[in-house]
């Protein structure tokens, strides 16, 4: 029987020499994600929650601990891990469809060919609505549409585990909105393994399976984990009547605003 858990954090430390001497991140961190899982990592500001995604996507190593992404230890980046940042990170000499171009070819063309690649990119557009501008370079298409390219080009990879370090955080409320429920849409067609880093409670409840809090840093853990169980799929203005959802966003609320407050 195949192993359900896409990822396994164990015992997880890590620590940053600085001038000031060791500063510990995050300590004692463990996590299990399951296949097809939503995650959202949810904390104040400096408790680590990057600090964990950039040690899952392999962009950091852990001073202790084991990180496992689909039965294999994380030692580096992977295909096997798709990152978004917030910083959309696009080319900008490059169009939409090259700069997804560039990760397909990267990690598939030793077995595949300039047509098949071309068709996984133009697949991968077409997942985040974006046929229409395959060809604009990014300077000529807007914030949310930079950030679907990044979705896309994350996607194209077909990652064990996407992996989202507050994708939407600079996003106007409308715009956030809107790939909120693309995101929804395009997880569900794709059953996709996710981690995603959020400040925001009502993002957090509306996309997740799963919610880990953290406690505040330096040395912060996870306080508390929160299995949210609303059916699939979900509908944003029928959520804000239900009894359930209020029930979840009140224990994160709870959790980080008396818990967890955050000392002026």
């Amino acid at each position: 029987m195949s192993n359900p858990f896409h990822l396994v954090v164990d015992n997880v430390d890590k620590r940053f020499n600085t001038k000031q001497g060791e500063f510990i991140a995050i300590r004692d961190i463990n996590l299990r994600v399951q296949r097809g899982e939503f995650t959202a990592l949810i904390g104040h500001s400096g408790c680590g929650k990057s600090t964990l995604l950039n040690l899952i996507a392999g962009l950091d190593v852990a001073t202790n601990g084991v990180l496992v992404c689909a039965g294999r230890e994380i030692s580096g980046p992977g295909p096997d891990r798709g990152v978004v940042f917030q910083n959309h990170s696009l080319l900008p000499w490059l169009t939409c469809f090259d700069n997804v171009y560039l990760a397909v070819e990267r990690v598939f063309s030793s077995t595949e060919k300039k047509p098949q690649l071309a068709a996984r990119t133009e697949a991968a557009l077409k997942m985040v609505g974006l046929t229409h501008a395959m060809h604009k370079h990014p300077n000529e298409i807007s914030g949310g549409m930079k950030q679907r390219v990044g979705i896309a080009r994350a996607l194209s990879i077909e990652p064990a585990v996407l992996l989202l370090d507050e994708p939407f955080g600079a996003l106007d409320a409308l715009t956030r909105a809107h790939l909120q429920d693309e995101l929804l849409r395009i997880v569900a067609d794709t059953k996709s393994t996710v981690v995603m880093v959020t400040h925001d409670v009502d993002e957090a409840v509306l996309l997740s399976d799963k919610i880990v809090m953290m406690t505040n840093g330096p040395s912060a853990t996870i306080g508390e984990i929160l299995d949210v169980q609303l059916p699939r799929p979900r509908d944003r203005l029928e959520l804000a009547e239900n009894t359930d959802y209020h029930h979840y966003r009140k224990a994160v609320v709870e959790f980080l605003y008396s818990k967890q407050k955050k000392a002026a």
